[in-house]
């Protein structure tokens, strides 16, 4: 393991944040059902990788509320998973809007997501005697030194755009 590193990232970067809130928690039967379906939908996405799920960490801001950060290759494939008929998304979704029209969540349990593209020059990520994590973990990992020691040296970087590179390559 390197001392310092950094993601190696090019391009946009896709962030999706994912959770739910325990409002009652005596309502487990609500909750429940919510918290197994993120983790059968995130065991479903790791069987296939074409799906664009590229890594995942599950985190924790209080014993009410659990979450995912979620980094995916493209929208597209964020949004061709939350669509797709044959996805265990799609079964979950539907079970939930149901229970919700029937009244049957309210105030028992919350959801909430938050989407990101963000773009190339907007991010940048520094790594002290970590292995692969969040976005390195996603895109890879690579020596500090290759993108700048500083902050402002890896806003700055630019990945060679892919055209560029098989012209030269």
């Amino acid at each position: 393991m390197v001392s310092r590193t950094t993601a190696d990232a090019k391009g946009d970067v896709v962030v999706l944040l994912i959770g739910m809130r325990i409002n009652r928690f005596w309502a487990v039967h609500l909750w429940g059902p919510v918290m197994l379906g993120m983790l059968r939908m995130l065991r479903e996405l790791e069987k296939d990788p074409a799906r664009g799920l590229r890594s995942k960490v599950l985190l924790t801001a209080s014993p009410r509320t659990y979450y995912v950060v979620q980094y995916w290759e493209s929208k597209e494939k964020l949004y061709a998973y939350a669509t797709a008929p044959d996805a265990f998304h799609h079964k979950a979704w539907g079970a939930l809007n149901r229970k919700e029209r029937d009244g049957k969540l309210r105030g028992q349990v919350g959801i909430w997501h938050e989407a990101y593209v963000v773009p190339e020059g907007s991010y940048e990520a520094i790594y002290g005697d970590m292995p692969a994590f969040g976005l390195a973990a996603a895109h890879g990992q690579i020596p500090l030194e290759k993108r700048g020691r500083y902050a402002k040296d890896r806003f700055a970087h630019r990945s060679q755009p892919e055209a560029a590179a098989e012209k030269t390559g």
